[in-house]
C-alpha cells in the first residue's frame, strides 16, 4: 500500500504536464510564424522572384502544411505514439528552418526546406493538440480552459517571432532570421527533453510500447519519401496546382461517401457540418492574404512609421505588420468570451451560424478599409493606421469564423467519424489557402514588373470586400435553413 501511494503522489499533475506541451508549442509556433513572416519577402527581395510565382509557392506550401496533419495524426495514434510523433515533427521543422538559412546561399535547397517544414508540421500539429486532449480527458470544463491557454500560447509565440524575424532580416539578412527560427525551436526541444518525465503517463497507446526496428525503418523511409515528393510538387507550379485540385476533389468524395453511409438521424447534423465547414473554409481564402498580398502591399505601399499627432510612436517593417493579427486576437478574445457569457446568461446565446455571419461582416469591413486605404495612397504610400484598423476587424472575424471551424465538427458530426472529418476540414483549409494565393495574384502585376504603389492593390481589395459581402448576405439568407437543420439534429 505505501508503494502505491508513493506512485500516485509522484505522478505529475495535469497542469505540469500541460505546461510542457504549451512550452514546446509556443516555441514551435515561434519558429513557424517567424519563418512565414520573412519567407515571401526573401523570395521577392533577395531572390527576385515574381510576385505571382511567390504567391502560388506560398499557397502550395500552406496547402501541404495543412493537408499532412491528416496523415500525421493517424500515425501518432496508431503507429508512432503522440509524444514521439510530436517530437519527430518538431525536429523536422527545426531542420527545415536551418535548411532555409542555408538556402539563402544555396537557393536550390529552398523547396527541400519547405517540404521538411510541411512534413514536420504534419506530425507536430495534430499530436501536440491530442496530448492536451488526453491530459484533460473526461473533464470538459478544464479541457476548454486548457485549449484557451493553448491558443494563447500560439499567439504569444507568433507575435514575438513576427516582430523579431523581420527586424533581423532587415538588419542582418534572411539567413539570421531563419536560423533564429531554428534556434527557438531547438530551445523548445531542450525544454521538452529536460521536462519530458512530466508527460510519461500521457500519450496514445503506441507511446507506452517499445518501437520495433522494422516499423521505425519503414516510417523513416516514408518521411524521406514524403519530403522528396513535396519538394517535387513545390518545385513545379503546375504539379502543385493539380495536387491541390485533387485534394479538393478528395474532400468532396469523402463527404459524399460519409453522407450516403450515415443513418437518416445523423444526416441533419452532417448537413449542418458541411454548410458551416464550407463557410469556415472560405474564410481562409481571405486569411491567406496576410502571408501574400497584404505583406506585399505593406512592402510597397505602406509607411512604416506609426505616428499620432505628428509624433512617431514606433516603426513597423513589412513583415511585422502580420503581428497585428495575433495582437488583435489576444486583445479581442477576453472581450468576446465576456460577451458570450453575458449573452448566455440572458438566454440570447448566438448559434454558430449567426456568429459566422457576424464574422464575415467584419471580414467585409476589413477589406473595405484596405480598399479605402489603397485609394487614399494612390501612387504613393498609405498610413499604417489603415493596416491597424483593418487587421483588427479581420482578427475578430477570425475568432468568429476560423476559430470555430473544428467546434462545428465536434458539435454536429458523430464521434465515430469525428477524427476523419476533422482531417478533411484541415485539408479543405489548405485548399482554401491555395485559392487565396491565386486571388492574391490579381494584384501581382506583370512578371517582369511587380505591382507598386497603393493604387495597384485597390482592385484586389475591392474584389475581396465584394466577395465577403456577398458571402455575408448569402449566409444570412440561409440562417432559417440552418436553424431547421439544427433543430432536426438536436431532436434526432
Amino acid at each position: 500500500m505505501p508503494s502505491e501511494l508513493s506512485s500516485v503522489s509522484s505522478r505529475p499533475t495535469r497542469s505540469s504536464s500541460f505546461a510542457v506541451v504549451v512550452a514546446i508549442e509556443l516555441w514551435e509556433r515561434f519558429g513557424y510564424y517567424g519563418m512565414q513572416a520573412v519567407l515571401l519577402l526573401f523570395m521577392v527581395r533577395q531572390l527576385g522572384m515574381a510576385d505571382a510565382r511567390a504567391n502560388l509557392l506560398m499557397g502550395a506550401f500552406a496547402a501541404m502544411a495543412y493537408a499532412l496533419p491528416v496523415v500525421g495524426g493517424w500515425l501518432g495514434d496508431r503507429v508512432l505514439g503522440s509524444r514521439r510523433a510530436m517530437l519527430l515533427g518538431a525536429t523536422c521543422m527545426m531542420g527545415g528552418y536551418a535548411a532555409l538559412a542555408v538556402a539563402t546561399v544555396h537557393v536550390g535547397l529552398m523547396t527541400v526546406a519547405m517540404a521538411l517544414i510541411a512534413t514536420g508540421n504534419g506530425f507536430f500539429k495534430p499530436n501536440a493538440a491530442n496530448l492536451v486532449r488526453r491530459i484533460y480527458e473526461g473533464d470538459d470544463a478544464a479541457l476548454d480552459s486548457a485549449f484557451t491557454l493553448y491558443y494563447m500560447a500560439v499567439n504569444v509565440g507568433s507575435t514575438a517571432s513576427i516582430l523579431l524575424t523581420p527586424l533581423l532580416q532587415d538588419h542582418f539578412g534572411p539567413a539570421v532570421s531563419f536560423a533564429t527560427c531554428s534556434a527557438g525551436l531547438l530551445f523548445g526541444l531542450c525544454v521538452y527533453t529536460a521536462l519530458r518525465g512530466r508527460l510519461r503517463h500521457v500519450g496514445s497507446e503506441p507511446d507506452f510500447a517499445p518501437l520495433a526496428a522494422g516499423p521505425v525503418a519503414t516510417l523513416l523511409l516514408g518521411v524521406v519519401a514524403a519530403i522528396s515528393g513535396l519538394h517535387l510538387i513545390l518545385d513545379r507550379p503546375a504539379l502543385a496546382r493539380d495536387c491541390v485540385w485533387l485534394a479538393a476533389l478528395a474532400v468532396l468524395v469523402m463527404w459524399t461517401l460519409i453522407y450516403r453511409r450515415a443513418a437518416p438521424a445523423q444526416r441533419p447534423g452532417l448537413r449542418m457540418a458541411y454548410m458551416l465547414s464550407i463557410q469556415g473554409m472560405l474564410y481562409f481564402v481571405f486569411y491567406q492574404q496576410m502571408a501574400t498580398s497584404l505583406t506585399l502591399f505593406a512592402l510597397r505601399a505602406v509607411r512604416g512609421d506609426v505616428t499620432l499627432g505628428g509624433v512617431t510612436l514606433f516603426h513597423m517593417s513589412a513583415g511585422q505588420f502580420q503581428a497585428l493579427n495575433p495582437i488583435w486576437i489576444m486583445s479581442a478574445s477576453p472581450i468576446l468570451a465576456f460577451l458570450y457569457r453575458r449573452f448566455a446568461r440572458q438566454g440570447r446565446d448566438l448559434p454558430i451560424a449567426r456568429k459566422f455571419v457576424v464574422g464575415y461582416s467584419l471580414v467585409t469591413l476589413a477589406f473595405v478599409i484596405w480598399w479605402l486605404g489603397a485609394l487614399s495612397g494612390g501612387a504613393g504610400l498609405v498610413s499604417p493606421w489603415f493596416m491597424i484598423a483593418a487587421y483588427g476587424a479581420l482578427a475578430v472575424g477570425e475568432l468568429l469564423v476560423g476559430g470555430l471551424g473544428l467546434a462545428v465538427i465536434a458539435r454536429y458530426v458523430p464521434a465515430a467519424m469525428g477524427g476523419f472529418m476533422m482531417g478533411s476540414y484541415l485539408l479543405s483549409m489548405g485548399v482554401a489557402m491555395y485559392v487565396g494565393s491565386m486571388v492574391a495574384n490579381l494584384a501581382a502585376g506583370a512578371p517582369a514588373q511587380p505591382a507598386a504603389g497603393a493604387a495597384a492593390y485597390a482592385g484586389l481589395f475591392l474584389t475581396l470586400a465584394i466577395a465577403a459581402g456577398v458571402i455575408t448576405v448569402l449566409f444570412a439568407a440561409l440562417l432559417p435553413l440552418t436553424r431547421r437543420w439544427d433543430r432536426e439534429h438536436v431532436g434526432a
